[in-house]
């Protein structure tokens, strides 16, 4: 259905409605594999959006909207979809980099090529690490054990390294020797208690002589998309203090990643971050469409995940920022809040539609701040929805405060990372008499490196740092 006729059923009222608190009416595109940890996402295999067009489905979605604007009554959330089942190209996923030096890159291959396939479970691989600073060089042997993920970028196992017995994830991914891969240049360059761990990476071989890149990660057995779907099922809300934590540590984690690395993760959603179930520290992972974003270079906007992606990513925007990746927490905590996806779009085109419906048409600046090619382009006017009509009565007014500060059209309005971890919202978690519901402590949460609050004012770092966390 286009954009159009969907607002305008929506305006007059003849749209479905349900319970935006209430269990969710979830419906199956595509069966999908549920994946437990690694560095994995739980959405492989899928489709594209087939509206990859920018301005058609802006032109779409005004058609949509006309009829909107004769009311503001209706309830705009709608029964979701089950997690979005589209993903961004197989050309995005594995985006590579052109070495320069393509004959240092080889010789790089070739001094990190293990014996072995590893191409089905069972199988063992043996790579050499170490060699390198003084380092003595050590053989470690991974036995695969089962396959936690596959899609267009290859496959994940859980293995076990025999010599010590620890669990591992290794992601598998085809490599062409003549590029470096973008992935594995930047997490060797992360370092964070809420970033999955690059261990070490090797590269291996098939029958038809192909080469692959295994990154080896820690293995994190669960995932938030897991645990809420866990309530969901029990027809319960996440636990408040849960949707605290990991809010929080999403954006101590985005905070390090954009100001301290200067690079902006493009995909996050709860497949893409891990939860240790008994700690519930969090870690970031994914980081196969992550890049740094240059000023005045221009970057792909067909990225992230449909259910999460910015708006100025569907207006076509090249010259983004690391304000996207902000949409996609309010998303993640709206939809931790709700028990359901805040904008659970059948399409592209049809995101749009979920946005506005709740944040209202946006305006002519906010249009020009997300991409200033379209300011000339007029859309019917829908009020916004009030904020407090989508969450349930009792929901804490810092909660739906914090959504409202992420999910601006603006770009440049939405909460900074840093800023966002010292919102009143997360008081609780600098109480130093919280406890998890088992009475064990919270994971760290205030073990700032000093680079992490580089620039930061002394009146924001006091708000971040509780007193009895100081010492």
């Amino acid at each position: 259905m286009h954009m159009m006729r969907r607002l305008k059923s929506f305006a007059s009222g003849r749209s479905s409605i349900s319970d935006p608190g209430g269990e969710s009416g979830f419906k199956k595109e595509k069966v999908e594999q549920d994946v437990v940890g690694g560095d994995v996402s739980s959405e492989f295999d899928m489709e594209v959006d087939k509206d990859e067009g920018t301005e058609p489905e802006l032109q779409t979605a005004s058609t949509h909207l006309d009829a909107m604007a004769s009311t503001s009554s209706t309830n705009p959330m709608s029964k979701p979809q089950e997690a979005d089942l589209h993903q961004v190209p197989a050309e995005v996923l594995e985006i590579t980099m052109r070495d320069d030096n393509a004959d240092g890159n080889v010789k790089d291959i070739e001094n990190k090529m293990a014996k072995g396939k590893l191409t089905e479970t069972g199988q063992i691989i043996t790579t050499t690490i170490g060699g390198r600073n003084g380092q003595p060089k050590q053989t470690i042997s991974y036995m695969a054990e089962r396959v936690v993920g596959t899609g267009s970028f290859g496959v994940v196992f859980q293995a076990k390294c025999l010599e010590t017995g620890e669990s591992v994830a290794i992601k598998k991914v085809l490599q062409d020797k003549r590029y470096k891969n973008r992935e594995l240049q930047i997490m060797q360059m992360l370092n964070h208690p809420n970033v999955v761990k690059l261990k070490h990476h090797f590269f291996s071989t098939t029958d038809r002589d192909e080469l692959y890149l295994n990154l080896v990660l820690e293995f994190v057995p669960e995932t938030v998309y897991r645990a809420s779907k866990y309530f969901a099922r029990m027809k319960q809300h996440m636990p408040l203090l849960y949707a605290q934590l990991y809010t929080y540590q999403i954006c101590r984690a985005l905070s390090y990643i954009h100001r301290v690395v200067g690079v902006c993760h493009r995909d996050i959603k709860p497949q893409n971050l891990l939860v240790n179930p008994e700690t519930h520290q969090l870690k970031i992972c994914d980081f196969g469409s992550a890049k740094m974003l240059v000023p005045g270079e221009p970057n792909i906007s067909y990225i992230c995940s449909r259910y999460y992606r910015a708006p100025e990513l569907i207006f076509g925007a090249t010259e983004y920022t690391t304000a996207i990746d902000m949409w996609s927490v309010g998303c993640v905590l709206a939809e931790l809040l709700l028990g359901q996806p805040l904008f659970p779009g059948e399409s592209g085109v049809d995101q749009l539609v979920e946005i506005i419906k709740i944040l209202g048409t946006p305006t002519r600046e906010e249009i020009k701040c997300m991409n200033p090619n379209y300011t000339e382009f007029k859309f019917p006017q829908i009020k916004a929805h009030p904020w407090h009509k989508i969450f349930q009565k009792r929901m804490p007014p810092e909660a739906v405060d914090l959504v409202s500060r992420l999910l601006q059209y603006s770009p440049s309005l939405r909460y900074k990372a840093l800023d966002a971890c010292a919102h009143h919202f997360f008081d609780d978690l600098r109480n130093p008499n919280t406890r998890l519901p088992n009475g064990s402590s919270l994971p760290p949460l205030f073990n700032f490196m000093p680079q992490e609050l580089e620039g930061a004012s002394p009146e924001l770092i006091q708000r971040l740092i509780p007193d009895h966390a100081m010492t």
